[in-house]
């Protein structure tokens, strides 16, 4: 995401009405709801329960959450928990969450989508639009493997 003040979202909800707009990054998540500036200016709050998810998009012209590919074609190389997300509406969706679970908030969880190269670089899902979200694995492990002990009978060469 770019250095700027405000970041561009795509917020789909449950009734299916993208809204586009920008949110503050510091002060986005209130507890009423998201606090979305729409691009004429106005000052919007979304209730959590109406929202399915945040996108943050490099453009508004791009593609959505709606319009991507919503599951990873291998296993994902970036380090984190893989989560599989269902939500109350039964649409489902996998993406790449932190492994660190105090960096999840009250409102929910930031999770990088599945196509790295598209116009969606982050989703926020509220805990709210989920019916289920699962673990399917651990990606970059930072339990690091013992190494083996070498057995005392063998030789050691050039000593």
């Amino acid at each position: 995401m770019t250095g700027s003040t405000h970041k561009k979202v795509l917020v789909e909800r449950f009734d299916r009405e993208p809204l586009r707009g920008y949110v503050n990054p510091q002060t986005w998540l209130a507890p009423a709801g998201l606090e979305l500036i729409s691009p004429s200016g106005a000052a919007l709050t979304l209730p959590y329960e109406d929202i399915k998810v945040v996108g943050f998009v490099r453009d508004f012209e791009g593609e959505g959450f709606a319009s991507t590919r919503r599951t990873f074609t291998s296993r994902p190389k970036a380090e984190g928990l893989w989560v599989h997300l269902l939500f109350r509406d039964g649409d489902a969706t996998e993406g790449l969450m932190t492994n660190n679970l105090l960096e999840s908030g009250p409102a929910g969880f930031m999770v990088t989508p599945p196509e790295a190269a598209s116009n969606l670089q982050k989703l926020f899902v509220p805990r709210a639009a989920l019916r289920e979200m699962r673990v399917l694995g651990v990606v970059g492990s930072p339990l690091r493997r013992r190494k083996r002990a070498v057995p005392e009978e063998q030789i050691k060469l050039f000593e």
